[in-house]
């Protein structure tokens, strides 16, 4: 091998070769790459920050659709329930209603009265009253009172028994009844 000799003059430039290159470097990583790397860091956390605030977005838009889609149900329903109350008093058209359907059910002389009516204290309802009504069956057969009772209520969506009062006759078969009944009806 032949060995090398530097001048001092190579040994300087060799030296400062050296100091250059770590200062390089020293500039490389502080100057550029360290803040290069805090950038794409804070870049990361807007990314995911991001993408949270756009996945609660989505669930609040599938919330939209459903409430939408609810909102729309409710609506039809609504005006399906208008469209049951007829033109009118309810003392008019209430009674002869009952007694018609009573009849279609084979149990005659269905007499209503009216008890008495209340107005709702919520905002929303405020269209609309409470009527109660005696609906009295002077002689009803056990089995189709019991289809009729089912009968009224499934057909009469605004409507709820709240109490039966069923006395026996000297017929088994046939009793007296007396129902209280509430109706939901829109004010005219």
């Amino acid at each position: 091998m032949i060995p090398f000799k530097l001048t001092k003059d190579q040994i300087q430039k060799l030296g400062l070769s050296t100091m250059g290159f770590v200062i390089l470097l020293y500039v490389y990583f502080s100057f550029f790459l360290g803040p290069l790397n805090r950038s794409r860091n804070g870049m990361k956390d807007k990314i995911s920050d991001l993408q949270d605030k756009l996945n609660s977005s989505k669930g609040e838009m599938a919330k939209t659709v459903h409430l939408e889609q609810q909102a729309k149900a409710a609506t039809t329903r609504f005006a399906a329930l208008k469209t049951l109350n007829p033109e009118g008093a309810p003392i008019a058209w209430f009674p002869p209603r009952i007694k018609v359907f009573f009849a279609n059910q084979q149990i005659d002389k269905a007499v209503a009265k009216l008890d008495g009516n209340t107005a709702f204290k919520q905002a929303e309802l405020s269209e609309w009253m409470k009527y109660n009504w005696t609906i009295d069956l002077p002689q009803a057969d056990f089995d189709l009172l019991g289809k009729a009772l089912a009968n009224l209520e499934n057909s009469e969506p605004l409507l709820s028994i709240s109490k039966i009062k069923i006395q026996t006759l000297t017929d088994p078969q046939s009793q007296q009844v007396a129902l209280n009944v509430a109706t939901i009806i829109q004010k005219q």
